[in-house]
């Protein structure tokens, strides 16, 4: 069996875009990413998340609106390797009026039968019942608080998963 996937989600759980605009959080730094006809957009990041993410033994993958623009601007910040990412295409940002987030049917599909983990700051109980009613094999959903971004809790409940499941 291959490393269970990482689906990473940027804003929210590694840009805590939700604090307080005035205070960036102890350990983050801030780029400035440049958007057409409009002021650079804010980003926060914490250097140690890419070390702590790498040395949990999944597979990583953006699952992210920055798609392939996450290894321009992200990675480097976090000293990640250039990263496979899930490609939304027509998706992107897409109701669906089941309450399902426009995400999860992508992101199940990119798992195939493989074991996965998926940290988002959107992430509901439609998005579970998809996964569990549509995906065959383990997976977690871990929400994380886009106000603080990933912690030491997450990084322990990612471990966990990660060590229940069968060797690969």
């Amino acid at each position: 069996m291959a490393r269970p996937l990482l689906f990473l989600d940027v804003d929210g759980p590694l840009n805590p875009y939700a604090a307080r605009p005035e205070r960036r959080p102890e350990g983050y730094t801030t780029i400035r990413v440049p958007l057409d006809s409009r002021r650079p957009l804010r980003v926060w990041l914490n250097p140690a998340h890419g070390p702590a993410l790498l040395a949990l033994g999944y597979e990583l993958c953006w699952a992210t609106t920055w798609m392939a623009e996450a290894n321009r601007w992200i990675a480097p910040v976090l000293g990640l390797p250039e990263l496979p990412y899930v490609d939304f295409g027509t998706g992107l940002f897409a109701h669906r009026p089941d309450g399902v987030h426009w995400k999860t049917e992508a992101i199940v599909a990119y798992a195939g039968d493989r074991p996965f983990a998926w940290v988002d700051d959107e992430l509901r109980p439609a998005d579970t019942a998809f996964v569990t009613g549509h995906h065959p094999g383990p997976a977690l959903l871990h929400p994380v608080d886009p106000r603080i971004g990933l912690r030491e809790g997450d990084f322990g409940a990612l471990a966990e998963f990660a060590a229940r499941l069968p060797p690969a």
